[in-house]
């Protein structure tokens, strides 16, 4: 018995525009996916920890859900509606998502940019929002902060972690003390009275950072060893001498004390010659 090949053909003709629909999505979906392996080894280039590489992962898992997601509802509308109603359909949706993800969203961006431009890195000390400290971690949504200073002057670590969005970074000024090194400009202020020898209290002050400084030389590289320099203002009451030296600075409070301490007992010892502002 012969097979009527038409008549086949004729059966089926109803469902070949589902069938052409479906290998198109089939074929856009398997260009994605590879268009998503290359954008994901190209961000885990970019990563350094294990909770970034899996947030690398969930990123690119979140982006192939959504396409299979917006591929069923476009292979659904083509077959029950027209082209106008999946426009009309696809717009109310785009703005819908788009309102109620737009945080989340920015944050998924600003991640992106995190792991890509690289403002700030792990290790970093930095000033987001007013708040400073040391970033402990970046996540897909989150920034944390093991936090500096707080409720205390100075910068010791608080023991608190502060957690930020990483949307934070497109409304925030964002301060990175250690991006290029681990050195900053810091200075020391010491007031004297007008009787006091101003050159001696200036030599003073110059020998006493050099001697603090010098066991932290050889974390320097030679370029930013330099001599520490004096700058002077007249005050009511005396002469106030800032010295300014390049300094570490995740050491600076240590740093700081170490010299005051060094300058007050210098100056102690020749206090005929100068007087000290208490």
């Amino acid at each position: 018995m012969a097979v009527d090949f038409s008549i086949i053909i004729q059966n089926l003709e109803p469902y070949l525009a589902i069938f052409e629909l479906i290998i198109v999505l089939i074929i856009a979906f398997i260009i994605f996916r590879i268009i998503s392996v290359f954008i994901k080894r190209a961000l885990l280039k970019k990563v350094k920890t294990k909770k970034q590489t899996a947030n690398v992962s969930s990123f690119i898992d979140l982006l192939n859900f959504i396409f299979a997601i917006l591929l069923v509802i476009i292979a659904v509308t083509t077959y029950y509606g027209n082209l106008g109603e999946l426009g009309f359909i696809a717009g109310l949706l785009t703005v819908a998502l788009g309102w109620a993800l737009q945080k989340p969203i920015s944050g998924v961006v600003g991640w992106l940019i995190l792991v890509i431009k690289k403002p700030f890195t792990i290790g970093d000390r930095v000033i987001i929002s007013n708040i400073k400290g040391d970033i402990k971690d970046i996540t897909l949504t989150h920034i944390f902060l093991n936090e500096i200073g707080g409720t205390i002057e100075g910068e010791e670590p608080s023991g608190r972690t502060v957690m930020l969005p990483t949307s934070i970074i497109f409304d925030q000024e964002i301060i990175n003390y250690t991006e290029k090194d681990e050195f900053i400009l810091d200075e020391v202020n010491t007031s004297i009275t007008y009787e006091s020898n101003l050159n001696a209290a200036e030599n003073i002050i110059v020998n006493s950072v050099k001697k603090i400084m010098l066991p932290y030389h050889k974390d320097f590289s030679k370029k930013l060893i330099k001599e520490p320099h004096i700058r002077l203002k007249f005050m009511d009451s005396g002469v106030d001498i800032k010295v300014r030296f390049i300094s570490l600075a995740r050491k600076r409070n240590q740093i700081t004390t170490d010299i005051t301490r060094e300058i007050f007992n210098n100056i102690m010892k020749v206090k005929k010659i100068i007087e000290y502002n208490f």
